[in-house]
């Protein structure tokens, strides 16, 4: 490999959320982080030397997106997802989660519902809790191998006020890439009910060998009419700290009444390094990509071999994407918040309690596996320790 995965990069004093909370919530800094969703390998040289650029020049005033910036992300989606879109589509946001609050804000009114697969990715519940609108429940089902949609469930879920329906593609925190025939059926009830489709594809690249992301709005012009993409590099290149995101609208009336939303908030400019990662993130990270891919799946099969014979008492699975992981302490017999006590204090692991991500998450945890592989074995060994304590 060109690039070296298993460097331990020291991230303690460097002001990481993933880092500091284990100091700032329990007090203790030999707690390991495995929790937020932002990766411990090192950024490329590549898009570090990108950044570089802004800087040597000596001013970081106010810019416009050049039209590189735009050909570059067009360029990308087509060679990567096989979705052709145009320039005009594109609109810039400051990351995902607020992209889909303006969404949440533009395209529906107080008490109105948005339709999400539980459990999923917290900030969504509280985005909709902030705006007062309702959080639709369609629960993913679990087959014994792995998550599926529950169409007879989302069907009897959705009512006149079910305006929106947010999708997650991977999905996060269960790991799964949904086929075409599972995206065009959702697709087609969120057309039979009217419902605008926000779309989170932010893991959308980060994709395991005999799966492949389909973005749902390249399955059809009507679907692509319906649909607000969601996407970044942030996920892919561990540059989340840029805050750097786009929007794809295809829908002419519904981009004018986003941009609006947008305006309304003074939220239409970018930040200079933001462009200047994001295009070179694109361009040159092809490599740094396909490896890292590489690296986090031996990861996922590491991790899900090693739990399967040293911690039987926890079911883990190898997800289809993201680098995530989704492991299930119920055989515990505990609740999540106890699981969660015998991790922080016995095992001195931090992981995402799966209560947060709303129904059918108690008992679970989301387990971040994009680390060195010396760092993943430590942790599992700690999650040992709390599971035989």
């Amino acid at each position: 490999m060109k690039y070296n995965f298993d460097e331990v990069v020291d991230r303690k004093n460097s002001n990481s959320i993933k880092w500091m909370a284990p100091r700032l919530e329990y007090g203790d800094e030999d707690i390991l982080p495995m929790w937020i969703a932002d990766m411990d390998f090192k950024v490329a040289d590549e898009i570090l030397n990108g950044l570089k650029g802004p800087i040597e020049h000596g001013i970081l005033g106010y810019d416009i997106n050049p039209d590189s910036f735009y050909e570059i992300i067009i360029n990308w989606i087509y060679d990567k997802h096989n979705w052709k879109i145009e320039k005009e589509w594109i609109t810039f946001v400051p990351g995902v989660v607020p992209a889909i609050g303006i969404a949440v804000r533009a395209f529906t009114k107080e008490n109105d519902g948005a339709l999400l697969q539980s459990p999923v990715y917290h900030p969504f519940y509280k985005i909709l809790k902030n705006n007062n609108r309702v959080a639709v429940e369609n629960h993913l089902v679990f087959d014994g191998n792995r998550y599926i949609l529950d169409f007879e469930d989302m069907r009897s879920k959705i009512s006149e006020k079910t305006k929106l329906a947010i999708s997650c593609s991977p999905h996060n925190p269960v790991g799964r890439v949904w086929t075409k025939e599972e995206l065009e059926e959702y697709g087609r009830i969120c057309l039979e009910n009217n419902m605008i489709i926000l779309s989170d594809e932010i893991h959308s690249d980060i994709t395991y060998k005999n799966h492949k992301h389909i973005p749902i709005a390249s399955i059809s012009r009507e679907l692509e009419l319906n649909t607000i993409t969601f996407m970044a590099p942030s996920k892919t290149f561990n540059i989340a700290g840029l805050f750097a995101s786009i929007a794809i609208i295809p829908n002419e009336d519904m981009r004018k009444a986003y941009n609006q939303a947008i305006d309304v908030l003074g939220l239409h400019h970018a930040n200079t390094l933001s462009v200047a990662g994001f295009e070179a993130a694109y361009k040159y990270g092809k490599e740094w990509l396909a490896e890292v891919l590489e690296y986090i799946e031996g990861n996922a099969d590491f991790a899900t071999e090693y739990i399967k014979k040293n911690i039987p008492e926890v079911v883990a699975y190898k997800p289809d994407g993201t680098y995530l992981m989704w492991l299930d302490f119920n055989k515990l017999g505990k609740t999540s918040d106890e699981v969660n006590e015998l991790l922080i204090k016995k095992g001195k692991v931090l992981l995402n309690n799966g209560k947060d991500f709303g129904t059918g998450g108690d008992g679970y945890f989301r387990f971040n596996i994009a680390c060195p592989r010396i760092v993943l074995e430590d942790a599992l060994k700690r999650i040992a320790v709390a599971v035989q304590e």
